[in-house]
């Protein structure tokens, strides 16, 4: 499994689908890398040369954001939509979807498993006993 940029990316996959391995590169970022480096697109990652598995880490390090450092970056701003109290900030705060989406049925994945709220059952209060009693 060869490394590109701190990534293992996958041996036996086609190169234009193992670059998307690292995290900030989809599908279409990894063709535009794979043409600016001359590199057929379905050409396997195990076939792949030391020079060219160099030019396109070269390609990957110079040009892009990724991994770590796109992390950092996206974090920083949601952190920044909180601080300056936009609406979105608000969204992200309560853990809800910020984008418009519905939230009376569905957005599961943004607001976690489902919690039970249930009812707990009534205590009986001595007047009750009492009366119960008679």
């Amino acid at each position: 499994m060869p490394r590109i940029a701190g990534f293992e990316i996958p041996a036996n996959k086609r190169v234009e689908i193992g670059l998307t391995y690292i995290y900030g590169i989809g599908r279409s970022l990894s063709n535009e890398i794979l043409k600016k480096a001359g590199i057929d697109p379905n050409r396997r990652v195990n076939k792949l040369s030391e020079g060219e598995i160099n030019a396109i880490q070269t390609i990957v390090q110079n040009e892009y954001r990724i991994g770590g450092e796109l992390r950092k970056e996206v974090q920083d701003n949601v952190k920044r939509l909180i601080m300056i109290g936009s609406y979105r900030g608000s969204r992200h705060r309560r853990n809800l979807p910020a984008r418009g989406q519905r939230t009376r049925t569905n957005a599961r994945t943004k607001r976690g498993k489902r919690k039970t709220v249930g009812s707990s059952k009534r205590e009986t209060t001595p007047l009750q006993a009492t009366e119960g009693e008679k």
